[in-house]
């Protein structure tokens, strides 16, 4: 039966944010019931994509990413995929009706990775940052709101400056490997040689900026996510807040991490928060 088939794929999506990323699944756990897979599987394709780019390098990149967006829309036309990552994805996409727009411009900053390496103008920093990480906060917005276009198109530009931030202290806290193992230089200007304090600190308000918009539209959120996406933005203010204490030397010869036990408090008290309706 093609149900138990989709059971298996859901779960597929969940092993993959799990074995990536404890911190999104644990907040993803956060969510409400009735949404948590859907963001999973948003989160198994965007993860599969980003693999294919960052990580494959003995494979032929091109042609991977290419067959995974033929093999997507291929499973979107036939509401089917053995590929159970895919499965599931297109499954949310019909259900919560995302947009093509916001999947093609992800896929096109996943492409970019493969012939640019310079982010030196604004504009192609911006293209990056909206097709990366922007649209993929739209993506899940469009579960949050199940349907809601007016609630939709009220918190979009926060959903937009949330997911520009979790991809700014990404691109902060990876700034050596994604120097000397992929070459990639994505904030315009900044190079790991020439990274200064300097540097850091604008990057730094940047981030400050997108954090303090977002949080207005985490307070908008529907019930079922509010509390999730709360605890995902408050690991990713600790490990700014990390990096703003960290020398800009340290930075560009280490990854900075969140402890474990560092998580666990951390989520414990946005629980509390959250239940005192601080948020």
């Amino acid at each position: 039966m093609k149900k138990v088939f989709d059971e298996v794929s859901f779960k597929c999506s969940v092993l993959v944010t799990k074995s990536y990323s404890t911190s999104f699944s644990m907040a993803v756990k956060m969510l409400a019931p009735s949404i948590r897979d859907a963001i999973y599987s948003i989160y198994g394709f965007v993860r599969f994509a980003d693999e294919i780019v960052d990580s494959f390098h003995e494979f032929d990149k091109e042609n991977l990413i290419n067959d995974f967006e033929n093999d997507y829309y291929k499973a979107q036309k036939l509401g089917i995929s053995l590929n159970p990552i895919l499965n599931s994805f297109q499954q949310t996409v019909t259900k919560y009706n995302i947009e093509d727009d916001l999947i093609q411009s992800f896929l096109r900053s996943m492409k970019m990775d493969l012939v640019q390496s310079d982010y030196n103008h604004t504009q192609e920093y911006e293209e990056y940052i909206y097709g990366s990480a922007d649209v993929v906060g739209l993506m899940c917005l469009k579960v949050f709101v199940n349907g809601n276009n007016q609630k939709y198109n009220e918190l979009k530009a926060e959903a937009m400056r949330l997911g520009s931030a979790f991809q700014k202290v990404n691109f902060l806290r990876d700034l050596k490997e994604d120097n000397l193992v992929l070459n990639r230089n994505y904030f315009p200007g900044v190079k790991l040689n020439t990274f200064d304090e300097k540097a850091k600190n604008r990057i730094i308000k940047e981030i400050e900026d997108d954090f303090e918009i977002a949080l207005q539209g985490i307070k908008k959120l529907p019930l079922e996510a509010k509390f999730g996406v709360y605890t995902a933005y408050v690991y990713y203010k600790k490990l700014l807040k990390k990096l703003k204490n960290t020398p800009c030397s340290e930075i560009g010869n280490s990854r900075i991490r969140v402890s474990n036990y560092t998580k666990a408090r951390l989520f414990a008290n946005s629980f509390v928060t959250y239940k005192l309706n601080l948020v």
